[in-house]
């Protein structure tokens, strides 16, 4: 399968122009043994740094493996994508590299992406797994000073899919990668009640790109467990249009809600949540976007909501500091000192509420979300990702303070049941 990225970027019909770094993406069976040729096709001539971590080194076969002036091959023992993880990768990188190449998995892409943008040099994407929906991405998710931030980064110029790896990867990391993109019926919902309350612009074009490639792994995602190569196929499909979707967008707005935010904050671990959790993203998220959906579904059950809401009030920024602590709480604090809900007004919320109520109808339910994960194997409770189940009131409260992003989550702040 080729897709063409270039055919997404120009001007839309919702009157942007959207900008397109990927040219190409390839996903096929034993793609890698077309590697060069693939990347002279892009112009991609000059010497090339891969970076790899210890695992995905070992998954790719030596005869596999891109030529490379340099290789770098990562710890993946505590290996997060962070300030220390980029600083020993650029410190390492040769002065002749002209590609960045990462082969692995979104840690490994959003180290190398990060560091490609800080050396201005093309990088192209090698997935070993259908972990995640970031390889195609131009925003990198980083833990920066111990707080999850999105920061803006680089897309690869090109994409290059092994199914003979990537259906040889471990399920569980499948599974991260179906939870990642389940995250999109609540985070496309968040969006389009964004919309309805304060107007913010949704373009058609990049809603229906991320809403196709949901579905596309919903109907596809547990015929993986068969080995199913054309399953395969159409998840890594859906990671990658996932990512371009985000990528004509700009920034992470289709992609990431209410249960990414419980992801995060988890990810980031202020003293007041008093968590700690080794799960991998997707795994995360995947948990999130159920307690999300059953909240949202239960909120939706009340018809009328006018006598429940009461006006915007800012976050005490002493609780702020007091919950995410000494070193977190600057960053939380520039992140919510100018709070999107202020834009919110009783009146704005309870005349989009009928709205509302449709669209949160459109969510999957917590139900027919928990079958899937669990055709998987995949983790769907709190406590399989090392989270107390009594801190789950305590997620859906705080969660929404990790990012400065109008949700229907960040709007509960609003409603007095």
């Amino acid at each position: 399968m080729r897709i063409d990225s270039n055919q997404y970027g120009g001007v839309c019909a919702c009157g942007k122009e959207h900008r397109m770094e990927t040219g190409l993406c390839i996903i096929e069976q034993d793609a890698l043994c077309r590697f060069d040729e693939y990347l002279a096709e892009m112009g991609l001539t000059g010497g090339r740094c891969v970076v790899y971590d210890e695992h995905t080194y070992a998954a790719v076969p030596p005869e596999k493996r891109p030529k490379a002036l340099q290789e770098i091959v990562l710890d993946p023992e505590g290996l997060h994508a962070d300030e220390f993880s980029t600083a020993r990768v650029l410190a390492q990188l040769k002065s002749g590299a002209e590609v960045m190449v990462a082969v692995g998995s979104g840690t490994v892409h959003d180290i190398v992406r990060y560091c490609a943008a800080e050396r201005t040099l093309p990088f192209v994407s090698v997935p070993t797994a259908a972990s995640c929906d970031g390889f195609c991405s131009n925003v990198a998710a980083m833990t920066w000073e111990g707080y999850k931030k999105t920061l803006s980064s680089r897309a690869p110029v090109m994409v290059v899919a092994d199914l003979a790896v990537i259906s040889k990867a471990p399920s569980f990391l499948v599974a991260s990668g179906v939870g990642d993109m389940l995250g999109k019926y609540t985070a496309l919902a968040d969006w389009q009640m964004s919309r309805a309350v304060t107007g913010e612009a949704v373009c058609p074009t990049i809603f229906r790109i991320m809403k196709d490639a949901t579905d596309c792994i919903m109907e596809n995602a547990v015929k993986t467990v068969r080995g199913d190569l054309d399953a395969f196929e159409a998840v890594t499909y859906g990671l990658v249009m996932s990512g371009i979707a985000m990528q004509m967008m700009g920034n992470s707005r289709p992609a990431s809600g209410g249960e990414h935010h419980i992801s995060h904050i988890i990810e980031s671990a202020p003293v007041g949540l008093g968590v700690h959790s080794d799960a991998l993203h997707g795994e995360k998220v995947g948990v999130g976007t159920l307690l999300v959906s059953r909240e949202y579904h239960r909120l939706a059950e009340m018809e009328d909501i006018s006598d429940k809401l009461v006006p915007f009030t800012p976050i005490d920024m002493s609780w702020l500091e007091e919950f995410f602590g000494e070193k977190l709480y600057p960053s939380a604090r520039a992140e919510n000192e100018h709070d999107c809900l202020a834009q919110v007004t009783p009146e704005k919320l309870a005349a989009a509420w009928p709205e509302m109520r449709k669209i949160i109808a459109a969510i999957p339910t917590e139900e027919t979300l928990y079958k899937l994960l669990e055709g998987l194997g995949a983790k769907r409770c709190l406590e399989d990702i090392g989270v107390p189940e009594e801190k789950r009131q305590l997620l859906l409260d705080t969660s929404p303070m990790i990012r400065n992003r109008l949700t229907l989550m960040r709007m509960r702040r609003m409603l007095r049941e």
